[in-house]
């Protein structure tokens, strides 16, 4: 049988053979060896970007760099220039993956893979589907995600959904009419995957709950949902389980990095420490004890072509304390480092605690579809959400109550209904967001 996924692949110059030959060593390591390796790559990338990378050179001049804990911590700040200024030596913007992040953090960037190091962030993204059933070469995916609508950039996307056996549902509009329509698309095709952003398809889930609908009864070939890009809250699994009748499955990945972590069959979100080293950092850039929280910061071990080495990615995450090097697991992620709210009192807050704490009160009756947290002064917020008829007086004051006792007292809440909440070029939809 043709295998166009793997062919289309290596038609890109992706050494696939090679990546897939050395990520299933690397799997099959002792722990003991495991460790071994592991402080091998993290010497070996960092020795290979000392010597060739002038902007890892820079940064490194007054440091010892055989001292893993005195190496600068990276930022998308240190990226803020052109692609051919970050490259190491014997890369090009001709002979490297090329990229560019979407932007959520605020900070879009253009970044580079060299090949053989985004052909391992595939041999790893293959396995961790595989383990469900998943094979790219066969399957026909149900994409949630955004399109360029650029004709160049739409043509493009298009192609690749193509190649990779996948039928795309551009997230811009998802009023009744649309999932009207995307759900009859589901009757016609034979989907065993749905993959994308998680606000998209909790709206699509919310939509089948009101028709009393379960996906898995109108596409039986359904095996699994993998949502991405966004928080999946409790509750939101149990929707999506209910209504879809499948496994809901949970990835956290950065497009310049690699896939960071993926729920497996035990329900573990589960590290990727194969081509990735992951911390968890206090404020002063020191690690802390599994179980506690901290900013996650993450080396990159295979990439020659671009540094990412001890770097921010701006989120907040805890180690489960079970974890080990070889098997680390992401007990949980809390958000963006930029998602802070600072109240009156002086207090530090997560934005997501003002969305989760609001969430519980907010959708109890079904009516509101999604919404989003801004805060506009230091003790103002606006609220914008999506429903069939306005929120009612008292449940505005049973948000306001809840985030008093939650929180803290004297803040200030406007509500603002919408017919449709304003989402990223990319069509993420970001829960919450400080504007001071």
């Amino acid at each position: 049988m043709f295998r166009l996924f793997d062919f289309s692949l290596q038609m890109q110059g992706f050494p696939m053979k090679e990546a897939k030959k050395q990520y299933a060593q690397i799997r099959n390591l002792s722990s003991e060896k495991f460790a071994d390796y592991l402080l091998t790559q993290r010497q070996a990338i960092v020795a290979h970007h000392v010597q060739h990378n002038p902007l890892y050179q820079q940064l490194v001049s007054q440091k010892n760099s055989a001292d893993w804990l005195s190496l600068p911590i990276m930022s998308k700040k240190h990226f803020q220039q052109p692609l051919a200024q970050r490259l190491s030596e014997g890369y090009t913007v001709k002979n490297v993956y090329v990229n560019k992040t979407s932007g959520s953090s605020g900070d879009p960037f253009i970044f580079a893979k060299d090949k053989f190091s985004h052909a391992l962030t595939w041999a790893n993204i293959i396995t961790q589907f595989g383990q469900f059933g998943i094979d790219f070469n066969t399957s026909y995916q149900a994409r949630f995600y955004g399109i360029p609508l650029d004709t160049m950039g739409y043509a493009k996307e298009r192609l690749k959904d193509f190649l990779s056996g996948r039928y795309r549902f551009p997230i811009f509009d998802l009023s009744d009419k649309v999932l009207e329509e995307v759900l009859a698309t589901f009757r016609r095709k034979k989907f065993d995957n749905i993959n994308g952003y998680t606000s998209s398809i909790v709206l699509f889930a919310k939509f089948l709950q009101q028709k009393n609908i379960v996906l898995k009864d109108v596409c039986p070939t359904l095996k699994c949902c993998v949502v991405t890009s966004e928080m999946l809250f409790p509750e939101d699994k149990i929707l999506l389980e209910n209504q879809f009748g499948i496994p809901i499955i949970n990835e956290y990945g950065a497009s310049e990095l690699d896939l960071i972590a993926f729920q497996n069959p035990k329900g573990e979100w589960q590290v990727n420490a194969e081509t990735l080293f992951v911390e968890i950092l206090d404020a002063a850039d020191n690690p802390v004890p599994n179980g506690q929280e901290g900013r996650i910061v993450i080396t990159s071990l295979y990439n020659k072509a671009h540094p990412f080495i001890r770097y921010d990615i701006g989120d907040l995450g805890i180690l489960d304390e079970k974890s080990t090097l070889q098997k680390p697991i992401l007990h949980k992620l809390i958000g963006r480092t930029n998602d802070i709210a600072v109240l009156p009192s002086g207090k530090k807050s997560p934005g997501l605690t003002f969305y989760y704490v609001t969430k519980s009160i907010i959708e109890d009756d079904g009516n509101v579809q999604e919404f989003v947290i801004k805060q506009t002064k230091i003790d103002t917020f606006e609220i914008e959400y999506v429903s069939r008829i306005a929120l009612t007086l008292p449940q505005i004051k049973a948000i306001e109550q809840a985030i008093e006792t939650y929180l803290e007292s004297g803040l200030t809440f406007h509500f603002s209904r919408k017919e449709t909440l304003v989402r990223s070029k990319s069509g993420k939809l970001k829960q919450f967001v400080s504007l001071i």
